[in-house]
């Protein structure tokens, strides 16, 4: 039987400090090697036995996990947040980090986070740019806004983004410097780009093969979007590594911290440790859901009952929503809604 080896891997932009240990802790190898492929692909060449692999998830670690894992017995992502409260010590370095975490491997202590699947952190990038294109919109919108009141120019607010009313209000405007003008067709036009690009992409996300029926099962739920069930679904990846709704909730940032001490328990605002991009949209969603939603609006109205403020009564209808995206996406079963009492 081949020897066992864990390697820890501290990995930067342009280089990633490496450390191979046995399992009683002594160091096979060490140094340095380029975040390249072919690099890699030299450095993997000459490891012997079969080797586990951990390194701390970071921007980069997604090509270097998916390249190293055919080669390796196994390959974890450590949890960058507990991986720094284990580490923490007076003196650091790459070396130093390398081999803590081939430490922490070959003591089954990794805190090992999920990986979702290659395709699906491919599509997910597209979601995430595509949000980057509806910021860089609204910028422009706001910029519109802007540059009309700096010259004390007259508009309507609820129409000044209209494509008619906008080239109306350009057309009309007089006494003000013909470089305003010119800046006001410029915001208008990379706005629309960026909205066009936008819609395309999502446009594109819908009709995926491996997310087209899914994404159409969680839009079953009133109030649920193209773009709320996408970002579910490619955010949340597997949901059967969700336990319970409360470990979800948690997951989308939808709870407050909790700290506990001599028997004194208190709650903390929402907590730092959460995925941003499903806790941003789904606040957003928890806004608009109860328009269209009875079971929602019922939450919200419960909520607001008991003196809760605004935005409690909307975390609320959020988490129930979580409860709805987990129960239609474990199933695989459209949403059926129960009558409100």
């Amino acid at each position: 039987m081949q020897e066992l080896y864990y390697v820890g891997l501290d990995v930067h932009k342009k280089m990633i400090a490496y450390c191979v240990k046995r399992a009683d802790g002594h160091i096979v190898d060490e140094g340095k090697v380029r975040a390249t492929r072919s690099a890699l692909t030299s450095w993997g060449s000459g490891r012997r036995g079969r080797w586990i692999v951990g390194l701390e998830a970071t921007m980069f670690t997604g090509w270097i996990y998916d390249f190293l894992k055919p080669h390796t017995a196994d390959i974890r992502v450590g949890h960058p947040y507990m991986i720094k409260a284990i580490v923490a010590g007076k003196k650091k370095s790459d070396r130093l980090d390398a081999r803590t975490l081939a430490d922490l491997l070959r003591c089954d202590l990794f805190p090992t986070c999920y990986m979702a699947p290659e395709k699906t952190r491919e599509l997910r990038r597209v979601l995430r740019h595509r949000n980057l294109l509806v910021t860089e919109a609204t910028r422009l919108k706001n910029k519109t806004a802007s540059l009309l009141m700096e010259v004390g120019a007259e508009y309507s607010k609820g129409r000044l983004h209209s494509r008619r009313y906008f080239n109306e209000l350009v057309g009309n405007l007089k006494e003000v410097p013909s470089s305003l003008l010119e800046l006001l067709h410029l915001n208008r036009e990379s706005m629309e780009i960026f909205e066009r690009n936008q819609r395309r992409l999502v446009d594109e996300l819908v009709c995926h093969p491996e997310l087209r029926t899914r994404v159409e099962r969680l839009m079953s739920i009133a109030g649920v979007g193209e773009v709320t069930a996408l970002t579910w679904a490619l955010e949340i990846g597997d949901p059967h590594r969700f336990r319970s709704v409360k470990k979800a909730v948690s997951y989308c940032g939808l709870c407050s911290g909790q700290k506990e001490s001599a028997g004194v328990s208190k709650r903390s605002p929402l907590s730092k440790q959460r995925n941003k991009h499903l806790q941003r949209i789904l606040v957003e969603a928890a806004k608009l859901a109860p328009r269209w939603n009875p079971q929602l609006a019922a939450v919200y109205e419960r909520e607001r009952e008991r003196g809760t403020n605004y935005n409690c009564a909307t975390l609320a209808v959020a988490r129930k929503l979580v409860a709805y995206l987990l129960c239609v996406d474990k199933t695989k079963k459209a949403f059926e809604p129960r009558e409100v009492a």
